[in-house]
């Protein structure tokens, strides 16, 4: 095999590996439906492999038929079309016999019906129609199917092989669900009262909103507000970790007792040796926070030496100032945070492994902003009356202004909101922010161009996105955006391709090609001047 064939080879397993981290990482967002995993498999499965129109075909609870409950990259029109009876096409076929069809070409197969992608709306190049059964535990609940170019650039045994992964998965996920689903009922109501007491709760402890992401974080704090368990805090900067941290301690039973925060990031190796241990006569954090709690933000950028000295902590409930072999008893709660992949770290000898474990007794994520839009209403009201309050102004924001703020992706989270809304309240000159006022200083602040206010109303509107019924994205030209603006907002974005993609508009295929292009037009260019 050519260096290049297991080059492309190698990219190739890299994507399948980042679909299945990415469907992975969406198990459970929404609760056991997995909706949010189901429509994100669907989409990368188009944007990375050309693996077009997929959808998910399920059984009706009332009848034989099935019909079309996921779909990417088709209309609502094509996926009320997709009914169908057992032994019906190609798709009532696979539901019935439990195994799969590959046609070759959807032109010319008499099995393909055309019922939902009519045959004159297919490309003219020959077209696959590739359909796999969705089954687990002898029991098939649907069909997992999609359009694939015939003459793909990988090769057809790697498409069907990843097919056969995802439909094995999605019949795992949806035995689980069906398993499930009788529990869940009889648990309705009371975990209806269960998210009123952690509204109350997180209201309580100061914390804004009432989205499930949030709220689970909130019932994960809660379980082990009163245990001396270390708890390690993840999630981006901005999504409130001190104050969680902070709950912890005042919703626990070490509430009178000191709390200590020790900043680990971008410190000098000695001076915060000194800090958290203690030098001389001079007690250390760790010392001072006897009795109650200390937190460790940004745990992953301690020093290796700091390291093996709070392992040392953890294992004998002694410290050592940094001058001294003499141990000094105490009993402190231990919470950490980090923005990065603590893993990862130790997997790249950046963190002790032990300490990893001990820390990691009890992780809580912590959603990201973009995850919990529906808070962005409360929240903005929250921060604009403490701001009001702080600036002597009296701003208000239109309810468009705030559904404009809730289609921004918000990579600083809460933080960058609170930012906005003081410079919004700074420079505003009246009492009212419309969406135009939010636009305009929002494109200002923003390395990528942002969707304008959304029309009058009456005319149709974007309100984000939804997989079920959604259509592709509109064709760009390949040189839609400058390499200078794709750069901007790759370094925005600190690296993050996914979040680049969705500010520039593009998918991820797109902007993986982009990239591919700039980079060949630099290297002729080095050529060039090289003769």
């Amino acid at each position: 095999m050519s260096s290049k064939h297991q080059s492309e080879r190698s990219d190739w397993r890299a994507q399948e590996m980042l679909l299945l981290q990415q469907v992975v990482q969406n198990l459970g967002k929404d609760g056991g439906a997995h909706h949010s995993a189901l429509k994100i498999m669907l989409q990368l499965m188009s944007e990375f492999f050309g693996l077009n129109q997929g959808r998910i075909v399920l059984q009706h609870l009332h009848d034989e038929n099935a019909s079309i409950r996921y779909a990417y990259g088709m209309s609502p029109e094509q996926v009320a079309r997709g009914v169908y009876a057992p032994g019906e096409g190609i798709t009532g076929t696979v539901l019935q016999q439990s195994h799969m069809i590959a046609a070759d070409n959807v032109r010319t197969d008499p099995l393909f019906l055309g019922r939902t992608v009519l045959r004159k709306d297919i490309p003219a190049e020959q077209t696959m129609f590739i359909a796999l059964p969705v089954a687990a535990h002898n029991r098939t609940f649907g069909v997992l199917a999609c359009l694939r170019a015939r003459y793909s650039p990988r090769p057809l045994h790697d498409d069907i092989s990843l097919l056969k992964i995802l439909a094995t998965l999605i019949g795992q996920l949806l035995y689980i669900q069906e398993s499930s689903e009788a529990s869940r009922r009889e648990l309705q109501t009371q975990n209806r009262k269960l998210k009123q007491t952690l509204q109350s709760h997180s209201r309580r402890y100061g914390i804004i909103g009432s989205s499930a992401p949030l709220l689970n974080a909130v019932s994960e704090l809660e379980r082990v507000a009163h245990s001396n368990a270390n708890v390690l805090l993840l999630g981006e900067n901005g999504t409130g970790k001190e104050m969680f941290a902070r709950t912890l301690h005042t919703a626990g039973r070490r509430v009178g007792q000191p709390f200590i925060k020790v900043r680990c990031a971008n410190r000098e190796n000695g001076e915060l040796a000194r800090e958290i241990f203690g030098s001389g006569d001079t007690p250390g954090l760790l010392e001072q926070a006897d009795g109650g709690t200390i937190f460790f933000d940004e745990i992953a950028a301690l020093p290796p030496e700091q390291q093996n000295r709070l392992l040392q902590v953890l294992q004998e409930n002694t410290v050592c100032r940094t001058d001294s072999t003499a141990g000094r008893n105490i009993n402190v709660r231990i919470i950490t945070a980090t923005t990065r992949d603590l893993a990862e770290e130790v997997e790249n000898g950046r963190f002790d492994a032990e300490l990893y474990y001990r820390l990691y007794v009890v992780p809580i994520r912590l959603p990201s902003l973009r995850e919990r839009r529906s808070d962005i209403p409360e929240l903005a009201a929250f921060l604009m009356h403490r701001i009001n309050r702080e600036t002597g102004k009296n701003l208000n924001l239109t309810a468009e202004a705030v559904e404009q703020l809730q289609h921004y992706a918000w990579p600083g989270n809460v933080y960058e909101l609170e930012r906005f809304l003081t410079k919004l309240a700074v420079q505003s000159k009246g009492n009212i922010a419309d969406e135009n006022a939010v636009w305009q200083l929002l494109t200002r602040q923003s390395a990528a161009p942002l969707p304008r206010p959304a029309p009058p109303a009456g005319k149709p509107r974007a309100v984000g996105f939804a997989i079920q019924g959604s259509q592709p994205r509109p064709y760009l030209q390949a040189d839609s955006h400058s390499p200078e603006k794709i750069e901007q907002t790759l370094a925005y974005c600190r690296g993050n391709k996914t979040q680049a993609a969705q500010m520039l508009g593009l998918s991820t295929r797109q902007l993986y090609y982009r990239l591919d292009k700039i980079r060949k037009n630099k290297e002729k260019k080095q050529q060039a001047k090289q003769r």
